[in-house]
């Protein structure tokens, strides 16, 4: 797993983001910081890091931001983030392959397939509502290589078949965009109302941020 601090100022506010899977910090790069450090992490062909976790001890204020993929990652990873103070998901649960609460199977197993013929376009403008937005993220696109995406998905889906997980009540709450076209926005409904966590239905596709001038509003 990498990581890439976009803010790191010894303000006493934190913001842990963690991007979903193909994507880097830099289409995250024109969200405004104001007084919170913040950390991006992301590739999670392994989940292992030489991150120093200790350094979230030296914060007042601890928020957590995960969004797709980033979702799942995070909460395998959330003994990390036990004292954090907020913990926010965005179009994403922690069943990121399941036909009632992520990604179907079938189609899962397409992009899988197809991974590399999709990164070269369709994947990205399928997360994106409208084609403007699309438009603006290549103005400052994911800068990791093809292959390195295709790698990191193989290897997700090993870890997603392999772990076993028991949800225990971690995220405060969820966003979930209305026209997602990567995990259908019903199957993220299911699983957030079946445990009884706040969600907010936004007008937005996969990717929302664009709606957001700084990392504090979607807090």
């Amino acid at each position: 797993m990498q990581y890439h601090w976009l803010n790191r100022q010894n303000n006493d506010k934190l913001i842990a983001f963690f991007a979903g899977w193909s994507f880097d910090s830099n289409p995250f790069q024109f969200l405004k910081c104001e007084d919170y450090d913040v950390v991006v992490f992301y590739d999670y062909s392994t989940l292992e890091t030489d991150f120093d976790f200790s350094i979230f001890d030296e914060y007042k204020e601890k928020n957590l931001i995960t969004w797709s993929m980033g979702v799942f990652c995070a909460y395998v990873l959330s003994d990390k983030f036990k004292y954090f103070d907020k913990k926010f998901a965005i179009n994403g649960t922690v069943y990121p392959v399941d036909d009632k609460y992520g990604i179907p199977l079938k189609p899962f197993e397409l992009t899988l397939k197809h991974s590399k013929k999709g990164l070269e376009g369709k994947f990205y403008r399928n997360i994106f509502l409208k084609d403007c937005e699309y438009e603006r993220y290549l103005q400052n696109p994911v800068e990791r290589n093809i292959d390195n995406r295709v790698e990191e998905l193989e290897k997700l889906y090993l870890r997603i078949s392999k772990y076993d997980i028991i949800y225990k009540n971690f995220y405060d709450c969820a966003l979930v965009s209305k026209f997602d076209k990567i995990i259908p926005s019903n199957n993220q409904i299911n699983f957030w109302s079946k445990y009884n966590t706040e969600y907010r239905l936004i007008e937005s596709g996969h990717f929302p941020f664009y709606n957001y001038k700084a990392w504090k509003d979607l807090l």
